[in-house]
């Protein structure tokens, strides 16, 4: 018997697998967030956007197609938990590595299985995204939010996610093209592979890296990748891409879209409880176009805020009508929200790499 107990007390019983310890004093907390997407559960689970986050994948049963090491998004994992409703062993696939249950054991990832999803992402959609904890009883659980009431994601704040996921020294990307770099605050690897294909010469930095150093390496263009966390909790990596946006082309991807826009002045703010799954509409407010993307975000810009900034909003979510895209009217710069290069989701966006392509003139 496992338990996963909401701030706000609500509570949900299921069965503990992966990593779940057999010492009862230990508790795991994290950020619930939920994922629409009906398959890709490896991909999500290696997504750096994820760091400090308990997953809920909507689709009722997981694991189905078992583990492909191929198919990782990072060579590590910042995810705080996992939940399913039923967890298969990945007996339809004849060519995984291991099951999902077997790779959580070896990654010290806490999974719980066997509850109603359904009714907890419905509980997350009124009420928005809340701190969770993992707990062997309920009343550990509520014992846990006495002691710890604020976020988890919070108590991080000595150290943003983003520096924890971004890669700890620079590398190189060999390719035929001109040389873009890559400031990375958890880049997916699908995004550089993306790149890669185009045959570009890629120098991927840590996400504290300055922009002197970046410029002296003397880049055709600047790549802004995803990340985790709160945007606005980023002030140095803010600052960064202040002093690059006039200087190259330049596109970012999901944090890298919000970075972008705070270093032009605009703002963020927390969306009640995100965009996460597959099958979310976009429009090009230009074309009149829309394009099924795949998403991963909890924050989002504030569009009224680009007004001075150079900014204009050129994509906008049919959902909610939230900003998915800006592009400078004076310098060759340009952002999505979404994921264009998918993994998992829809890739019918990727056009928006050729782009990028063409501004640095390759």
């Amino acid at each position: 018997m496992a338990f996963l107990v909401l701030q706000d007390g609500t509570m949900f019983e299921g069965e503990g697998f992966g990593a779940w310890p057999e010492d009862f004093e230990k508790t795991q907390a994290g950020e619930v967030v939920f994922n629409t997407s009906m398959s890709g559960y490896q991909e999500m689970i290696t997504d750096l956007s994820y760091s400090g986050q308990i997953l809920v994948l909507t689709h009722p049963q997981i694991g189905n197609y078992g583990w492909h090491d191929e198919e990782n998004e990072a060579d590590k994992i910042l995810l705080r938990g996992l939940v399913v409703r039923e967890l298969s062993q990945g007996e339809g696939s004849e060519h995984g590595d291991r099951s999902l249950e077997e790779f959580c054991k070896v990654q010290r990832i806490w999974g719980l299985k066997g509850i109603d999803t359904r009714a907890l992402t419905r509980h997350i959609r009124k009420e928005g995204t809340l701190p969770g904890v993992f707990a062997h009883t309920y009343q550990q659980g509520m014992k846990y939010w006495e002691e710890n009431p604020q976020n988890p994601m919070d108590m991080e704040k000595t150290k943003h996610w983003v520096y924890k996921a971004t890669v700890q020294e620079s590398y190189e990307i060999p390719g035929s093209g001109p040389y873009v770099a890559v400031l990375d605050c958890g880049a997916k690897r699908n995004i550089l592979r993306s790149l890669q294909q185009r045959g570009l010469r890629i120098r991927v930095f840590p996400a504290w890296s300055s922009a002197e150093e970046i410029l002296a390496s003397s880049p055709k263009g600047i790549f802004l990748s995803n990340g985790p966390g709160d945007p606005s909790d980023l002030p140095d990596l803010v600052k960064t891409v202040q002093i690059l946006l006039p200087k190259l082309p330049m596109m970012g991807i999901c944090l890298g879209h919000q970075i972008l826009a705070l270093a032009a002045g605009g703002k963020t703010y927390k969306l009640p409880f995100g965009h996460r799954g597959g099958n979310h509409p976009v429009q090009d407010l230009r074309t009149g176009k829309t394009t099924m993307t795949a998403q991963n975000h909890g924050y989002a810009v504030e569009a009224d805020s680009l007004a001075s900034t150079g900014f204009e909003v050129i994509y906008k979510n049919l959902n909610d009508g939230t900003v998915e895209g800006m592009e400078h009217t004076q310098y060759p710069i340009f952002s999505v929200q979404y994921h264009p290069e998918g993994a998992p989701g829809p890739d019918e966006n990727m056009e928006l790499f050729e782009r990028f392509f063409a501004a640095i003139g390759a």
